[in-house]
């Protein structure tokens, strides 16, 4: 492990040196790409720093240790060394997780897509505080989240909805989100109080690069419509909207948020290159399918993932047996209440595996 991470400190220097090269500063696009690869290892280079400052404190108070005859300076000694010793243990198994193989889709923007399950109207409802708790956990984050397509249900609910997420990290932390999100409560028609469950699914892609999916223009079928929705001069007045098939994959996605049928137009693709991207991936995935699921599930969408309990206040989280108490908060774009310790404990899970494969 330490000479990975020598290695990787080696690298981090020579980005640094790169990107403080004038040949570098006056490309653009190598300076964007530098600085990306300098983000992502960062944070091993300042952990392993700070280990090996541990190290040097716990060396130090070992000699201190055994060089000490005082037996009151002797204790502060060896209680300082257990204090230390455990730190670097921490310290230890933090690098094996941050040396532990990235997901390559992290760094990529989202196509985040919420739909209306069973329930009927609640269900509606439902979706409709799904995609809203969404939006607000991306401006938490600063990202940007643009509903790119919405087909609206009475009552302020929706049938489903498409959204653009761009932002550092943002698949990184949404893709723990596709599944089924089952809701518990009584229905503001239900006069007998009783609770109803309905659900929605959500469905989170990476989006896909240009160089990966090409699409040859012959596959397609365009077509343009008037948009709908509240306001807006270009609302169901001019052919500004626009829904692209796939024809060899029946893939079908629509874009209307924008005045502009070109800006339309390229939103569409963006989305279904994103789906187009997913589908490939999926059928490599299903090779190792039986692996995935002894991780983290099957990884369906048919698979409950949490349920929204509104009686008690409660949310849990299936896939590790979490239960939360804040279902307000969370609602309100607090998701990281339940994506650290998530993501923690796959983690976790994962070093254990990685651990016992290497003997």
């Amino acid at each position: 492990m330490m000479q990975r991470l020598e290695e990787v400190t080696r690298r981090w220097q020579e980005l640094r040196d790169e990107q403080a090269s004038p040949d570098v500063l006056a490309d653009r696009k190598r300076l964007l790409e530098v600085t990306k690869k300098l983000a992502e290892i960062e944070p091993v280079v300042e952990a392993y720093q700070a280990y090996k400052k541990l190290v040097d404190e716990e060396r130090g108070a070992r000699e201190m240790l055994a060089g000490d005859s005082d037996p009151e300076m002797k204790g502060m000694a060896e209680d300082e060394v257990r204090r230390l010793a455990s730190e670097l243990a921490e310290r230890e198994r933090t690098l094996k997780l941050l040396l532990l193989p990235p997901d390559p889709n992290d760094t990529r923007n989202v196509i985040l897509e919420v739909r209306a399950g069973t329930g009927g109207e609640e269900a509606a409802l439902f979706a409709a505080e799904l995609l809203r708790m969404y939006t607000r956990y991306g401006e938490g984050r600063r990202w940007r989240v643009t509903v790119t397509d919405l087909s609206e249900a009475g009552k302020g609910g929706i049938r489903e909805a498409v959204a653009l997420v761009e932002g550092n990290g943002a698949y990184s932390r949404l893709k723990y989100e596709s599944g089924v999100h089952r809701v518990q409560r009584v229905p503001a028609t239900e006069a007998a109080g009783r609770i109803h469950t309905s659900a929605a699914t959500v469905a989170v892609l990476p989006e896909a690069e240009e160089v990966e999916v090409q699409v040859d223009a012959k596959d397609l079928r365009i077509d343009t419509f008037c948009s709908s929705g509240a306001g807006g001069q270009s609302v169901n007045t001019t052919y500004s909207a626009v829904r692209i098939t796939h024809l060899p994959s029946n893939i079908v996605v629509q874009c209307q948020d924008e005045r502009s049928q070109q800006q339309n137009r390229l939103k569409a693709m963006r989305i279904l290159k994103a789906r187009l991207y997913e589908a490939a991936q999926q059928e490599q995935q299903d090779q190792v399918a039986a692996e995935r699921r002894s991780m983290v599930g099957s990884g369906d969408r048919s698979e409950k993932i949490r349920t929204y309990n509104f009686p008690q206040s409660r949310v849990t989280d299936h896939r590790i047996g979490l239960t939360n108490h804040r279902l307000a908060e969370i609602l309100d774009g607090n998701l990281d209440l339940l994506l650290d310790p998530l993501i923690a404990q796959l983690q976790a899970e994962r070093l254990e595996r990685e651990l016992a494969s290497t003997g």
